[in-house]
């Protein structure tokens, strides 16, 4: 599936996911081989706006030069608070047509608040990142959220179910919340994201998993989602085996809004078509090679995503 939203959780650089998802999506790309690293919702650290961006980008900087050799150029872009003007052109022209873009880490409300006021700094339209990353989406180029970066890409932040803060993400993986770096004991915080919006798709994204994803229209008008799930356990340093979650069995967590619980494996599907105004919806899920129907988890007569997709 080549999808235009990945987003998931590690604690390393997992060699599955980093290289099958990311490095060969930006090697195949028909107009540059370029991925561009944005470590912006890195939080100061002893008075240094970029002492923590600097780090975060040294933790990919050493798997992406294993690459070089193949043409493969990535390089990161920091936020600070005195960027110029010629700076942020320069920026636009990246985001606009890099391969791959990366949002990582640190805080979800420091990233959200810098990538935004980067549109409004010398433009003043506040949605100016946002809407270039939804450009990126129909262009069908893939924008990768890690960590705090994959709860940006979704349609709400996690925290939005607890309080008051707008909470809205830039909408690229739809209709849908996450939790990083999750472990079962945190099911009910997805059991309760669920019933605060049952519109939503909520997983836990424990290390190292991910989804990969891509939404669009149908002739008939409605709206389709995919998503394709990923679990890694090819990071094989024995002191870290503790943190990688999947090498002990984990799935990728999932609560129904009606409070029933799911765990989808590597290389399950999920899909999704709703109506425009959101009333009606149905889902259906590829588990082990068989399709079954999302509410009832009974066995379809539906063999495809094409399938499924046609007859909607």
């Amino acid at each position: 599936m080549r999808g235009t939203a990945l987003v998931y959780s590690s604690h390393n650089r997992s060699p599955y996911l980093h290289d099958n998802f990311i490095v060969q999506r930006a090697l195949q790309g028909w107009g540059n081989k370029r991925i561009l690293f944005l470590p912006m919702s890195e939080t100061p650290q002893r008075g240094s706006e970029l002492e923590r961006q600097e780090f975060a980008w040294g933790n990919f900087r050493w798997f992406f030069d294993q690459y070089r050799r193949y043409g493969l150029e990535s390089f990161p872009f920091y936020w600070t608070s005195n960027l110029k003007r010629s700076d942020l052109d320069a920026f636009w022209r990246l985001l606009w047509d890099s391969e791959v873009v990366i949002l990582g880490g640190g805080h979800s409300l420091t990233g959200m608040k810098r990538y935004k006021e980067l549109g409004w700094r010398y433009d003043g339209e506040w949605g100016k990142f946002g809407r270039i990353l939804h450009e990126r989406r129909q262009r069908g180029l893939l924008t990768v959220g890690f960590s705090a970066g994959a709860d940006q890409l979704c349609e709400s932040l996690a925290r939005r179910t607890y309080d008051e803060y707008d909470g809205k993400g830039f909408g690229l993986v739809r209709n849908t919340m996450v939790t990083l770096h999750h472990e079962p004991e945190r099911n009910g915080d997805l059991a309760y994201m669920a019933r605060r919006f049952p519109d939503h798709m909520v997983f836990g994204l424990p290390n190292d998993a991910g989804i990969n994803h891509d939404f669009g229209t149908l002739g008939s008008g409605n709206i389709w989602q995919v998503y394709e799930f990923v679990t890694d356990n090819s990071w094989d340093d024995p002191s870290d085996a503790f943190h990688i979650k999947t090498r002990f069995g984990a799935k990728i967590e999932h609560l129904y809004n009606d409070g029933r619980h799911w765990g989808f494996s590597g290389g399950d599907l999920l899909v999704r078509v709703e109506s425009p105004d959101g009333s009606w919806r149905e889902a259906w899920m590829r588990v082990g090679g068989r399709w079954l129907h999302y509410w009832t988890q009974q066995p379809t007569w539906y063999h495809s995503v094409e399938e499924i997709l046609s007859k909607h």
